[in-house]
């Protein structure tokens, strides 16, 4: 049976490492569902959050096959129970000057936010979990939707038990 993890990875933050992590997963067969990585607060490191999605087994390779990097410094599962997880959507709706309420109203009810309003088109940013993000996008159905980007999944454990101090 497939399901879903999110994959919290600390790696040096040196050139070509999120080539070598995304590498691993495409030699294999392995699709990535959604890849972000940044600096942490100590710029020796980034932190990598993947989701993946596959059975026990295939999860348990992948995990694995991680650990071999030389790169990787700690792994771990976030699980949602025990952790925080959000992702970035901005959304270019084409939108009349007669459509901003109704569309103020769902951006309001999603606590969404306009960050810029043209003519004929609005840009609207929202954070959230990925099923807020794609019941908010559902409700833009009625409006063309122009360009959307979605910065894929971020996520940290909650309280301090499981923090990697390095």
């Amino acid at each position: 049976m497939e399901h879903k993890k999110v994959l919290s990875i600390l790696v040096d933050n040196t050139t070509g490492v999120l080539s070598r992590v995304s590498g691993l997963f495409s030699r294999r067969g392995y699709n990535i569902d959604s890849i972000t990585a940044g600096e942490t607060a100590d710029p020796r490191y980034s932190r990598m959050t993947v989701v993946v999605n596959g059975d026990d087994q295939v999860l348990d390779q992948i995990y694995k096959q991680l650990n071999k990097l030389v790169d990787v410094v700690d792994i771990k599962e976030l699980k949602d129970d025990h952790s925080v997880c959000r992702e970035l959507v901005l959304v270019k709706i084409r939108c009349s000057a007669q459509e901003r309420q109704a569309v103020n109203s769902i951006v309001d009810i999603f606590r969404a936010k306009i960050v810029d309003v043209g003519k004929e088109s609005m840009i609207i940013e929202m954070t959230g979990a990925q099923s807020k993000i794609d019941a908010f996008i559902q409700l833009l159905d009625g409006h063309e939707i122009l360009e959307l980007a979605r910065t894929g999944i971020s996520g940290l454990s909650r309280g301090c038990d499981d923090v990697r101090f390095l």
